[in-house]
């Protein structure tokens, strides 16, 4: 029966509390619990047994008594108020108003834990997102219903490009605007300051939805947090046929929370603590983007993630790259060589970018061009482990012609400001200047039509490249 509520705990544990089980009691339910002075903190049901009950306390059990505590099972799972109003509005890890404006005015509530999606109710990715940034538009294209996470390290500039994409993104050939959802857990209040001044200067503000689970807020709520904003983005898109962009950073800090409660629930740890159920546990956050039918909105998502000890095999990265549809690698190196944005040109890569792209899309040659400017920026890497076994002047005259085509490729291509916003023409037509530093007979990638409508041109009238700034050698 609902409302009865349960005097007493059967024992304490950090932030979860047991109780003697009462009938009924569904998992991932909303538990109210109040200490001796009517304080009330919500919980959710964890886990059970026919015995007891495991409830997840959102925030600390400091002052919770065993004995005078009474415990109230709501009857719901945890849900999100929605509507409209949701533009332009902060709010913390549980969906609660932060800005002083309180609720918003909307009757419908959704469970943050979302509906499955039928696989067969999905339509293809293919559109192609223009983000204004080379080393993605051109070699890692994103697709709109796609999850490309950001594969960074501590210290990297992932903030700086996830704020860069969310300004420059557009649909090519189209009119609509994104919706942008962030969410923070887990990161440093400057963080969370970074992007909400990037967002009013660039007036976006007004259609961002922020959710805010600061370093100092309780851990748990790290893992609500994604579910709120995952909730809203699919309001958005299903329901009000919005093009939803969702960023959430960082996604190390939230396996980090997931591996505390559940060393907590005494589970058993798998590879490195975190428990085994973290594969599945991350896909039913990145598997909620995406194109269904009977709706014209879409979800794209970009988790951010910081690799620790920048190991792209330790399993939070491992894991989401299973899961995702490619991943964009920051390079620790690059950065230090002062190029930005420091995207890898080898681990990173966009699984949906070939059906994204090409004639109708963004431009015949896109393909053969990102599959040459690959090939050749992969040879760069073996001519350099080779000139730093024997000495570059014992190279022979390609493999010098490589090197000076990698220098260009980095700092012409690679590198860009954070406030150029180049399209998809201009990415192209640069990789084909580029691509000027190497012999004809190199470009073995490329459809000989393609070669005479778009290379022999900058042949004829090539002019020298300026020389690469000393401070950024």
């Amino acid at each position: 029966m609902r409302g009865i509520e349960y005097r007493g705990l059967t024992r304490i544990e950090g932030p979860v509390v047991i109780t003697a089980r009462s009938k009924n009691v569904g998992f991932n339910e909303v538990v109210a619990v109040y200490d001796r002075v009517e304080g009330r903190r919500l919980g959710r049901v964890v886990d059970m047994s026919e015995d007891w009950t495991a409830i997840q306390i959102f925030g600390t059990t400091t002052g919770l008594s065993a004995d005078e505590a009474r415990v109230e099972f709501l009857g719901k799972p945890m849900e999100i108020r929605v509507g409209t109003g949701l533009l332009g509005r902060i709010f913390n890890g549980l969906g609660e108003p932060i800005d002083g404006y309180g609720n918003i005015f909307s009757s419908t509530c959704l469970d943050v834990n979302g509906l499955p999606i039928n696989p067969y109710a999905r339509i293809y990715p293919r559109d192609f997102i223009q983000t204004g940034v080379s080393a993605i538009d051109g070699m890692n294209t994103l697709i709109r219903g796609q999850k490309l996470p950001i594969f960074s390290g501590n210290g990297l500039p992932h903030n700086r490009l996830a704020a860069q994409i969310v300004r420059q993104a557009k649909i090519l050939n189209a009119d609509e605007s994104f919706v942008v959802i962030f969410c923070a857990m887990g990161i440093k209040y400057d963080v969370a300051r970074f992007f909400l001044d990037d967002f009013e200067r660039s007036g976006v503000l007004a259609n961002v939805v922020i959710f805010l689970s600061l370093a100092d807020a309780p851990s748990l709520e790290r893992l609500v947090a994604p579910r709120c904003a995952l909730t809203a983005a699919e309001y958005l898109a299903y329901e009000k046929n919005m093009h939803v962009l969702v960023v959430m950073t960082d996604m190390t800090n939230y396996c980090e929370a997931l591996r505390e409660v559940s060393s907590i629930r005494g589970e058993v740890p798998s590879r490195k603590g975190y428990p085994g159920y973290l594969y599945s546990d991350l896909a039913s956050l990145y598997e909620r983007a995406g194109k269904i039918e009977g709706s014209t909105g879409s979800i794209t998502q970009i988790p951010i993630l910081t690799m620790p000890n920048d190991d792209i095999s330790h399993p939070i990265p491992d894991l989401s790259g299973y899961i995702t549809e490619g991943q964009i690698v920051l390079d620790r190196e690059l950065t230090q060589r002062g190029v930005y944005p420091p995207v890898a040109g080898l681990p990173s890569l966009s699984r949906l970018m070939k059906d994204g792209i090409g004639p109708g899309m963004t431009r015949e040659d896109h393909k053969d061009v990102a599959s040459q400017l690959f090939a050749a920026y992969s040879k760069v890497k073996q001519i350099r482990n080779l000139a730093s076994i024997i000495g570059e002047e014992e190279l022979s005259p390609i493999d010098k012609q490589y090197l000076k085509f990698g220098e260009r490729f980095e700092h012409y291509f690679l590198t860009q400001k954070e406030t150029e916003n180049r399209t998809i023409e201009q990415t192209l037509n640069l990789g084909w200047e580029i691509m000027t530093e190497l012999p004809r007979d190199e470009l073995l990638r490329i459809k000989q039509d393609l070669l005479e409508k778009y290379l022999d041109p900058i042949l004829a009238q090539k002019q020298p490249f300026a020389a690469v700034p000393q401070e950024v050698l």
